[in-house]
């Protein structure tokens, strides 16, 4: 994603012309800094996604395989946030078998590809029915079972299991340029949204769920990650550039909708941010919002045409 300032009670100056400028401007008070149009830290956003971007592009041109242990990592601290975020709700979802079973959900893809994927995700789904269901003990019935444990499904659903199809992608031919050129195309798609919504910015979206969402911020990030998957898709992956189109228009598609599901689920929740970890962006789950159905839909496409 001002404050009036107050007396400071210090002594008069004998000069009325500096009594006055004292009173309206204290010294021991710094104004706030204004607030831009999307409601956040700009100059730390800016720092922060540049500073990411940048290390996760190096990391896939010169150590890819490094790229598993950042995501994976990544993947477990937006897993404890949400879960955190939920059990301050009173949603008792089973934390310790969504971090560890979210893990092997992530993991197995590297040696069993989409089967260690998929057996992760079953087990990891029953250990989480089991565990609330005698989370307190044999003899008492716990309370809200189908309600934590579905929300449990749908947490490993929407972080592990979505983010594990950025480990299959690495794993195909070229499959660093594929993780790279997705990511690209994400950004290509914030940074159009941004622009356009600030610029242009009119018609609301869906002003229930995200207000800040315009449909000419959503144009912006056509264009944006359209041009952006023609040139990623011919450049780096040395395909037809069509694909790029159908990527562009696609990822522009999900990444819109999973920061759409995320902004209710925070809405239902009644806060503003996942968490505190990034300055001018919340938490890292508020940064794999989008990237999340993203890695999916990126391994969809380029596996069934590339």
């Amino acid at each position: 994603m001002a404050e009036d300032a107050a007396a400071t009670g210090a002594a008069p100056d004998p000069m009325p012309d500096k009594v006055e400028q004292t009173a309206a401007t204290p010294q021991d008070e710094q104004p706030p800094a204004p607030a831009s149009r999307a409601g956040r830290n700009l100059p730390a956003a800016l720092a922060v996604g540049l500073t990411l971007g940048l290390s996760l592009i190096a990391i896939l041109l010169f150590v890819p395989k490094v790229f598993i242990a950042v995501a994976g990592l990544g993947v477990g601290v937006a897993t404890w946030e949400v879960t955190k975020r939920l059990r301050e709700a009173d949603v008792l979802v089973p934390r310790i078998p969504l971090l560890v079973g979210g893990q092997a959900v992530f993991w197995l893809g590297w040696p069993w590809g989409a089967s260690g994927v998929l057996g992760a995700f079953a087990a990891t789904a029953l250990v989480c029915m089991v565990w609330r269901l005698f989370d307190h003990g044999l003899d008492i019935a716990p309370k809200n079972f189908l309600r934590d444990t579905a929300i449990a499904v749908f947490t490993l659903s929407w972080i592990p299991l979505l983010a594990a199809f950025s480990t299959l992608l690495l794993l195909e031919p070229d499959g660093n340029l594929r993780v790279l050129t997705f990511m690209i195309l994400v950004v290509c798609s914030d940074v159009g949204g941004y622009v356009a919504g600030v610029l242009f910015g009119r018609h609301p979206m869906v002003p229930a769920i995200s207000p800040k969402k315009s449909w000419e911020g959503f144009c912006g990030s056509l264009v944006f990650s359209v041009i952006g998957g023609l040139l990623t898709v011919t450049l780096l992956l040395e395909a037809n550039s069509m694909i790029g189109v159908v990527l562009g228009v696609g990822l522009v598609a999900v990444a819109t909708i999973g920061d759409l599901i995320e902004s209710q689920i925070k809405r239902e929740l009644g806060i503003k941010d996942m968490g505190t970890l990034l300055p001018g962006h919340g938490g890292i789950m508020d940064r794999l919002d989008s990237m999340l159905p993203s890695a999916f839909v990126s391994w969809l496409v380029l596996s069934a045409l590339i």
